[in-house]
């Protein structure tokens, strides 16, 4: 953390609608004329796309799956050292993965990586990604099975000598972004199947491989955030699988929990959004499409906390 330098993170999964609320920040940095480095998480993945996907598919017919949320797919010191970096002297240098239009002007394959260009004169530093209060050891997955593979027991060897990462150390204001799991796969599968254009069943087969590397790798950060946003769907979800549609704005609650309430004044925001409570001391329920609303009310005051220290 850093008084001189504030950081902002927004951390969940892919789908999970980080980029909802990332442009909500947006329209608060707009209203506050605050300058803001914005970094994505994809500037921190090790590879281009197209040989990510050669590494996945490879990995699952070896039986030792890789997925998007674990390290070896992911610098995690990378990102470490960049939060450092701003936190100290507000500066660092990102890269971004090439969109078509970019990569058609540079005679790039889509999903390349730019450049590293230095970020611009802040105020603050904005991430939102996969990883924006991940803690762990940058190369332990699982615990494995007893294995006499070569590259097994290289990754091993390296889990045992690597260094603790604990990026949320560096952020100054965590916000995690969590649908309920089973609403988080209806959105994943109804993206890739039409977005994507793959079956349901390669949807559900990629769901099952990346399960392990979420548990170990996503599920701790939200412990660790300050404030949670969990949509939690008010209509039947038990089978995501034949799911006919994503359930609605209307159709759906958000549970809001507070690492600390004590920092909050709940009565005031309970009187501003409209048809909130409280289900215990630190948690809040708003209607499924008052989520810009709530990050407003609640976040607003925060940052400006945060600019008023430096």
């Amino acid at each position: 953390m850093s008084k001189q330098h504030p950081i902002v993170a927004v951390t969940g999964a892919s789908g999970a609608g980080t980029t909802v609320v990332k442009n909500a920040f947006k329209a608060i940095f707009r209203r506050q004329a605050i300058n803001a480095a914005y970094v994505e998480g994809e500037c921190f993945f090790r590879y281009s796309q197209a040989e990510e996907e050669k590494r996945i598919r490879e990995s699952w017919q070896t039986n030792q799956p890789l997925s998007i949320y674990g390290p070896q797919l992911n610098d995690f010191y990378q990102l470490q050292s960049l939060l450092a970096g701003y936190a100290e002297q507000g500066r660092g240098r990102i890269r971004h993965r090439l969109s078509a239009q970019e990569a058609a002007t540079l005679g790039c394959d889509v999903g390349d990586f730019s450049d590293y260009q230095p970020l611009p004169d802040s105020d603050l530093l904005f991430y939102e990604g996969l990883h924006g209060a991940v803690v762990a050891n940058s190369w332990t997955r699982r615990k494995m099975s007893a294995s006499h593979n070569p590259k097994v027991v290289k990754e091993r060897r390296k889990a045992r000598n690597s260094k603790a990462v604990d990026v949320a150390q560096y952020v100054d204001l965590l916000i995690g972004v969590v649908p309920a799991i089973n609403l988080e796969w209806i959105q994943k599968i109804h993206h890739d199947t039409h977005e994507k254009h793959r079956s349901t069943g390669d949807v559900r087969d990629g769901i099952l491989q990346r399960l392990q590397d979420y548990i170990h790798f996503m599920v701790p950060q939200f412990s660790l955030t300050d404030i949670n946003f969990q949509r939690m769907p008010i209509v039947d979800t038990s089978n995501p699988f034949i799911a006919t549609h994503v359930p609605t704005e209307d159709e759906s609650i958000i549970v809001v929990r507070f690492r600390e309430p004590k920092k909050y004044d709940f009565p005031q925001l309970l009187a501003r959004i409209d048809g909130a409570f409280m289900s215990r001391s630190n948690t809040m329920v708003i209607k499924g499409g008052q989520l810009q609303l709530a990050l407003d009310v609640i976040c607003s005051p925060i940052i400006e906390a945060l600019l008023a220290k430096k």
